[in-house]
């Protein structure tokens, strides 16, 4: 870890034959970082120093007639899976592990919609972080393709949270006051079944010191997954 607190860059290394008959090696791997909205996962991710995929880029559009709504309102449930594109996800990151780079949708959360697309270009780096609040969505999918690292959750506790995302979200306006104060409120309430459910789907639970830990661990090549796979 450098004095500035990131993450130093790991040389390449020859990669662990993971990979079955004529496949090629897998070089690159994956630490997924979930965690409640709010709970620090971009400002983790930068800190690291290690390449980022933002998995909020993969929301659906606001358009999409199978977004789901919060039960017993007209608000779309932008907290739930189904708001997601998980396979468009996967292909992504297995991009970028397979060959280092993968064009990507650029999303606006204040508008609901895809602006534009992006290549996002890791060279050779043997680790890059995938962060969002849906990432333990898929950990089970990324360990059997042999892509993962390892799997975090970071969590703040829900009144710490609450404050964060609502000053983060009310500046960037991305979404109106009323609907901010309402997914807000709901979301603390229901935080430590979110932080349960993410670990069960195979994350590891933990703060932002303990993650830059693990995050150092697996930049070494020091894979944690065998020790927290559900």
């Amino acid at each position: 870890m450098r004095a500035d607190g990131s993450l130093a860059r790991a040389a390449p290394r020859p990669p662990e034959d993971n990979t079955l008959g004529s496949h090629p090696p897998i070089p690159t791997r994956v630490v997924l970082l979930c965690g409640p909205s709010g709970s620090g996962k971009s400002l983790l991710s930068a800190r690291s120093g290690l390449p980022v995929l933002r998995l909020d880029d993969f929301y659906k559009e606001g358009t999409d007639p199978t977004l789901p709504l919060v039960d017993g309102s007209s608000d779309i449930d932008w907290d739930h899976p189904a708001s997601w594109d998980a396979d468009a996800a996967v292909a992504a990151i297995e991009d970028l592990c397979r060959a280092g780079r993968t064009d990507l949708p650029v999303y606006d959360i204040s508008l609901s919609a895809r602006t534009g697309a992006e290549t996002l270009d890791i060279g050779r780096t043997p680790l890059f972080i995938a962060e969002g609040i849906f990432a333990a969505e898929i950990v089970t999918r990324c360990r059997e393709l042999g892509l993962l690292a390892d799997a975090l959750c970071l969590s703040r506790g829900p009144v710490r949270t609450f404050r964060r995302r609502f000053v983060r979200d009310l500046k960037e306006g991305r979404k109106s006051v009323p609907f901010l104060l309402r997914r807000g409120w709901r979301l603390m309430r229901a935080e430590r079944s979110i932080v349960a459910r993410q670990t069960a789907l195979g994350a590891f639970a933990c703060d932002r010191d303990e993650a830059m830990g693990r995050l150092a661990a697996a930049a070494a090549g020091r894979c944690t997954t065998a020790r927290t796979a559900a």
